[in-house]
C-alpha cells in the first residue's frame, strides 16, 4: 500500500472548489434585516436622548430654585433684573446679608445651547420668581417650554 502525497498545487486547486462566497440575493437580505432593525432602533434612542435634555433642564432649574431660596433666606428678598441668575454667583451692591455665592459654577446653557430665563416677580409664580428654558424649538412661551411651574 502505497500512500498518496498531494504537492501544495494540488492542495490549493483542491481547497478552492470548497470555498464559496456570499450570492447576491444573501447579501441583499442581510442589507435589509439591518435596515429594518435600525429603522426600529434609531428612533427609540432619538427620543430618549431628548427626554434625558428634558430632565437636565429641570434638574438644573430645581438647582436654581434651592440658590434663589438660600438667597431669599439670607438677604430677605430674590435678586431683581435681567442679571438675577448672575447674582447667585457676585455679592449684589444692595445685598446686606449675602453669603455666597450660592453655585458651584458660571450658569449653564440649557440642554439646547439656549440661556436660561429668569424673572421676578414672575408671571407664573407672582409672589416668587420663575426660572425657565426655552425648550427644544428655542422658542420662549411655547408648550414645549420648561419652567419652575
Amino acid at each position: 500500500m502505497f500512500a498518496h502525497y498531494h504537492t501544495p498545487r494540488e492542495r490549493l486547486l483542491r481547497g478552492r472548489s470548497r470555498i464559496r462566497g456570499f450570492t447576491l440575493i444573501e447579501m441583499l437580505l442581510v442589507l435589509l434585516i439591518l435596515a429594518t432593525l435600525a429603522a426600529i432602533v434609531v428612533p427609540k434612542f432619538a427620543g430618549r436622548s431628548e427626554q434625558a435634555r428634558e430632565t437636565a433642564a429641570k434638574t438644573q432649574i430645581g438647582s436654581f430654585s434651592t440658590a434663589l431660596d438660600a438667597f431669599e433666606v439670607d438677604n430677605g428678598y430674590y435678586p431683581q433684573g435681567d442679571d438675577g441668575l448672575q447674582l447667585l454667583l457676585e455679592e449684589p451692591k444692595n445685598a446686606t446679608n449675602w453669603r455666597g455665592p450660592y453655585l458651584k459654577q458660571d450658569i449653564p446653557l440649557d440642554p439646547w445651547k439656549g440661556a436660561y430665563v429668569y424673572e421676578c416677580p414672575g408671571k407664573h409664580n407672582e409672589k416668587g420668581y420663575d426660572v425657565s428654558s426655552a425648550g427644544p424649538d428655542g422658542k420662549p412661551g411655547t408648550d414645549d417650554d420648561i419652567g419652575n411651574w
